[in-house]
């Protein structure tokens, strides 16, 4: 593919000024001590070749945020479609994956996909659009997104707001683990992308997340593969973890996850 996602990679899986116990007030199901949610984005082969396969052979669900204008939407729509009746999650990526082509480092974005020369009202028809595209694949009505590049400015203009509404909750770049969830904005949730972690660097991270009692939100993009590529065996070694420790951790998908933080969060629950 020509073009690549960039969420921001460097530093930013771990939270600053992380807390050492766990916050009482939050209860996660089951006694589950923190939430992992295990995301992929941009819709690649090796997502449906190696980790598709590795999440259903530890009984796990991820979410799949699908950038719908790659080729590799329609080439393998029945694969996807199959994801979505195992239980995993498809998400909102937006059409045609826009990005701030002003921002360091993106020269690769392509000058009609210019986040910058795209309004926000064009960006929310587009992104709302998407939705629509999805439930055609999965006849699935809530959704998440999860913006591209973490880029919210289009022409200037944050177009996040307008999309409220239309998804159960919004991931933007910052940091994997949540530092608490009482705080948390559902429409600004905090995502990082692992590229080259190690299996052990992957759990760290998780094991923190059960300390302080919060979430993780880990966004792969190339499992074994394509680009941004965290090695199979290390992602492997990450599911192994998590399925021989699920009285600890709750790894579900990031949809299921945010209705039930949303719902605890109301107090309704």
């Amino acid at each position: 593919m020509s073009y690549r996602t960039c969420l921001t990679l460097a530093a930013l899986l771990l939270a600053p000024a992380m807390a050492a116990a766990a916050d009482p007030a939050f209860q996660w199901p089951h006694g589950a001590r923190a939430a992992v949610s295990l995301a992929y984005d941009d819709a690649l082969d090796s997502q449906l070749d190696v980790a598709i396969p590795a999440l259903d052979k530890y009984g796990l669900k991820g979410s799949f945020y699908l950038q719908l204008s790659n080729p590799a939407v329609e080439r393998r729509l029945a694969d996807w479609r199959r994801a979505a009746a195992a239980g995993h999650e498809l998400g909102n990526h937006s059409l045609f994956h826009q990005c701030a082509r002003s921002a360091p480092g993106h020269d690769w974005v392509l000058p009609q996909r210019d986040l910058d020369t795209t309004s926000a009202a064009q960006m929310q028809d587009q992104v709302r659009l998407g939705n629509t595209m999805l439930y055609a694949i999965d006849g699935r009505r809530e959704r998440t997104y999860t913006v591209p590049c973490g880029d919210q400015l289009a022409a200037g203009a944050n177009y996040l707001p307008g999309l409220r509404a239309a998804f159960v909750a919004i991931k933007v770049s910052g940091a994997a683990l949540t530092p608490a969830m009482a705080a948390l904005d559902p429409y600004a949730v905090g995502v990082a992308a692992p590229e080259g972690w190690s299996g052990a660097q992957l759990i760290a991270v998780v094991e923190q997340a059960a300390r302080q009692g919060t979430m993780v939100n880990f966004t792969f993009h190339g499992v074994g593969g394509d680009y941004l590529s965290t090695s199979a065996e290390a992602h492997e070694e990450l599911l192994r973890y998590l399925a021989a420790h699920r009285q600890l951790y709750w790894t579900d998908t990031f949809l299921n996850i945010m209705t039930y933080v949303k719902k605890h969060n109301s107090g309704d629950h």
